[in-house]
């Protein structure tokens, strides 16, 4: 009977691992995810904070946004690598935060919300773009290393 390694030995998957733990550990990195996570903190409360949570249902599309952006940027520190796909889910909530007074039932596009909305989802679409752009950057350089080459830091 032969027996077969666990994957978890595999030498491509410890690579991948500390490629990941590299990435996320960069102040680049760092400060992407706290900014993140502050900026969904701020989406969900913006609606008493700029005060406009009197309109309900815009008010509770933030809440569940903001919650939604937090745990998807809160999420790379921890487990980077199960979680770098959820930059481009990050982008999408950006760009609904953008045009969210619009499209949500009812009157909620005053000037309080849509300026709030405008500019927070702004933010949250560059810094998931700029999470995204961290794993590809992580990822170009993890191919270059490994088909022998110096990495970009070398060159």
């Amino acid at each position: 009977m032969t027996t077969h390694p666990s994957i978890e030995q595999h030498p491509d998957l410890a690579e991948m691992r500390s490629r990941f733990e590299r990435a996320t550990s960069t102040p680049r990195g760092q400060a992407i995810e706290t900014l993140g996570l502050l900026t969904g903190l701020y989406l969900a409360a913006s609606p008493w904070i700029a005060g406009f949570s009197g309109l309900t249902a815009l008010a509770v599309c933030n809440l569940i946004t903001g919650v939604a952006y937090a745990l998807c940027m809160g999420g790379f520190g921890s487990a980077y690598e199960r979680t770098h796909a959820m930059a481009w889910a990050a982008c999408a909530i950006g760009a609904w935060t953008i045009i969210s007074p619009w499209v949500v039932a009812g009157n909620v596009d005053t000037t309080r919300s849509v300026v709030n909305n405008v500019i927070v989802g702004a933010v949250a679409l560059l810094l998931g773009l700029a999470m995204a752009a961290a794993a590809m950057d992580d990822r170009r350089t993890g191919r270059t290393r490994a088909r022998g080459g110096p990495g970009p830091a070398m060159q």
